[in-house]
């Protein structure tokens, strides 16, 4: 399973961008990848999971802006269409960088 997290955060004054660097780089800490600018991805083992990574998200969102988070199937998430550029595949980015403890 994946989880989807997009977001659209104002950046005008200096306390906006130092919120937008926070919540960047605590979804990096987290585990996410940076699909592209504002879209991150990160795998779940199972749906609970992503329930709690959500949750997650929740507890350390910014005070203003769009933040939206989406789960998908790892079927949907292959399914995925490149209409321009191409997959950068310098990143494992499968469900065998998973590890289960």
């Amino acid at each position: 399973m994946r989880i989807l997290v997009m977001f659209d955060l104002p950046v005008v004054t200096a306390a906006e961008r130092k919120e937008y660097r926070l919540f960047r780089e605590f979804l990096l800490k987290s585990g996410f990848l940076m699909l592209q600018e504002s879209v991150y991805c990160k795998i779940a083992q199972n749906s609970t999971m992503a329930d709690a990574v959500i949750e997650n998200v929740k507890r350390n969102k910014p005070s203003d802006g769009i933040v939206q988070a989406l789960k998908v199937t790892e079927k949907q998430y292959s399914r995925m269409e490149y209409i321009v550029g191409q997959s950068i595949s310098d990143v494992l980015n499968t469900d065998e960088r998973m590890v289960i403890l």
